[in-house]
């Protein structure tokens, strides 16, 4: 079982940067596609962006695209979500998880095919 824990949220002006880190323990990363997802106040969980246990492959949804980088370095157990550009619809909690089931290059788009998640960490983005 691998245990995560988010960091680098807090509060960002519009238009500015944050890099947030998924650390990952008691297993090795290298064994799981992994996720970034976000839900604001009122509304459900959506994905943010995956990347493949090899890092071959990711995904970003369309309100991010251009604006959020993902990357894994499986040496340091850590996943990583480059947010530029941030705007006020990106303010949520960001939850990373970890995917077990997929194969090499590809991952999950879906909440229920990840099987462990972090904690949180909060995004807020001043208009």
């Amino acid at each position: 079982q691998v245990q995560l824990v988010e960091s680098g949220g807090g509060l960002v002006q519009a238009g500015g940067s944050l890099r947030l880190s998924c650390a990952a323990s008691g297993r090795t990363l290298s064994d799981y596609a992994m996720g970034w997802f976000r839900q604001a106040p009122g509304k459900g969980r959506e994905i943010v962006s995956a990347i493949s246990r090899s890092g071959s492959s990711t995904y970003y949804t369309d309100s991010v695209k251009g604006r959020f980088t993902i990357s894994r370095d499986n040496a340091k157990n850590t996943v990583y979500l480059q947010m530029n550009s941030s705007k006020p619809d990106d303010a949520a909690v960001y939850f990373c998880a970890a995917d077990k089931r997929s194969s090499t290059d590809t991952f999950s788009l879906r909440s229920y095919g990840y099987d462990y998640w972090g904690q949180g960490t909060q995004v807020t983005v001043s208009s």
